[in-house]
């Protein structure tokens, strides 16, 4: 009798795991380095950063140590040009991501999301990421895409957030901090987890 009740307690708790951690599961980590400017006192020690206060950086881990990430190259462009591409996806290591506008990366504020996918969608992410580490399908520009919306372009490719033509996501994503709100409030309603690390108080970070 008692092993009856052993196997019916075993088959019980089998299912429940099933339920809560689906074997079709997986994740994927969106890593943000928030937007700063240096302090007055250490203008002559602390670097200008891209974007500034408002600039910051956003990647996608596709991989373990593995961040796969939309950068300007070439000439910078004000407005975004169909026929000449000068921008790149790009893949860095953990450590260079962080430390991609100067400094350590011990240093840098910075917040990872990481997101429950099903394998199909963690499959469909290498498919894309494949395609444009090979071909940029857009230009970098101030007013066009860039990290912040190139990320969410992705991201919407594989159902985590609502896809939109690019013209609408650039206007909608203008900066990383626009698509770090959004997803840190999914995280919330949806109990996805949040690592977050503070930066050095040698510059004045941007706020969620």
């Amino acid at each position: 009798m008692m092993n009856l009740k052993n196997l019916t307690l075993t088959l019980v708790l089998i299912c429940l795991v099933k339920t809560l951690y689906p074997q079709d599961s997986t994740y994927v980590k969106v890593h943000f380095l928030y937007g700063s400017k240096h302090r007055k006192e250490f203008k002559n020690e602390e670097p200008k950063w891209f974007g500034g206060i408002h600039g910051g950086h956003v990647g996608i881990e596709i991989d373990s140590n593995t961040i796969i990430d939309f950068i300007p190259s070439g000439k910078f462009h004000v407005i975004s040009s169909s026929k000449h591409i000068h921008g790149k996806f790009v893949i860095h290591r953990e450590k260079s991501f962080w430390e991609i506008f100067g400094g350590e990366s011990s240093q840098m504020k910075k917040a990872t999301i990481i997101i429950p996918v099903s394998k199909a969608q963690k499959t469909q992410l290498s498919r894309i990421s494949k395609s444009y580490l090979s071909n940029s399908p857009y230009d970098y520009a101030f007013i066009g895409m860039r990290c912040g919306s190139a990320a969410y372009d992705i991201l919407s490719q594989i159902n985590i957030l609502k896809r939109y033509p690019y013209q609408r996501t650039y206007w909608k994503i203008f900066y990383p901090k626009l698509l770090r709100k959004r997803l840190l409030k999914l995280a919330r309603e949806n109990h996805w987890d949040v690592i977050r690390h503070g930066g050095t108080t040698r510059r004045k970070w941007e706020k969620d």
